[in-house]
């Protein structure tokens, strides 16, 4: 198996890079497992004080990998996304390129996010006759309730100002030097922050998003697993394999 998920250590922070561009970054199988294992080997290194969550190509993540729909646990993201949260160590995203469907779920997950000029965002499940139901654990918290209302149901496309605007990412930058130069600065930030104190001060701010997702994530899991069973996903997953309009759609 190819690596699709780099990983590096330097000067305490790691990065760890989506590095499968030709599927836009999608949550595969090979994404999911090497992820997993990324992230087991930040909270058991002691060097590491923080992590940077970034990618390669146009797209941050375009979601779940729907050539592998058929095959794919439903409960993956949910354990990523938890994994993410009770990471005892800070995890700053780093984004210049397109976030859709499950890629919000780690965008929620992060405790920091830079997104850049090249950074779009949508929420597009309900196009393919799905629901943001599992990242909504993660995305929920973040979002104004009339956002949440707005991108959940229309499914249009915005831009990283207008991300920043309603809670999904802490800072819109212009430039993508300027991305990199924020990102630095808060890994130099973090830098300065005892291993115990960066845990205990994470661990209050995800204190109550943890115990929404204990509560709720059993209920999502079957709701998505259901939605993407039914007649009317499959159908919407062909059409946008196929590039076609769903049955659904109206002039």
């Amino acid at each position: 198996m190819s690596d699709v998920v780099q990983y590096a250590v330097d000067a305490g922070i790691a990065t760890i890079t989506f590095d499968s561009p030709a599927n836009r970054n999608a949550i595969s199988a090979a994404l999911v497992e090497q992820l997993s294992d990324r992230l087991v080997a930040v909270r058991d290194d002691d060097a590491v004080r923080a992590v940077v969550l970034t990618h390669t190509g146009g797209t941050f993540c375009a979601g779940a990998d729907l050539s592998e729909a058929g095959r794919a646990r439903p409960d993956v993201m949910i354990d990523l996304m938890r994994s993410i949260l009770e990471l005892p160590k800070p995890v700053i995203g780093r984004i210049d390129g397109h976030v859709r469907a499950g890629g919000f779920g780690f965008v929620g997950a992060c405790d920091l996010v830079a997104a850049g000029p090249k950074s779009t965002f949508a929420l597009t499940e309900a196009r393919i006759g799905v629901a943001p139901a599992m990242i909504s654990l993660t995305v929920l918290p973040r979002l104004t309730s009339r956002a949440a209302s707005r991108y959940f149901l229309t499914g249009e496309k915005f831009d990283a100002a207008t991300a920043q605007d309603i809670g999904l990412i802490t800072a819109a930058v212009t430039e993508t030097a300027e991305l990199d130069e924020i990102v630095t600065a808060w890994c130099a930030d973090l830098r300065k922050g005892s291993p115990q104190g960066l845990a205990a001060s994470k661990a209050l701010t995800t204190a109550t998003t943890l115990r929404e997702f204990d509560r709720d994530a059993v209920r999502l899991v079957e709701q998505s697993a259901t939605l993407f069973a039914s007649d009317e996903a499959r159908a919407g997953m062909t059409a946008f394999l196929t590039k076609q309009p769903p049955p659904w759609v109206t002039s």
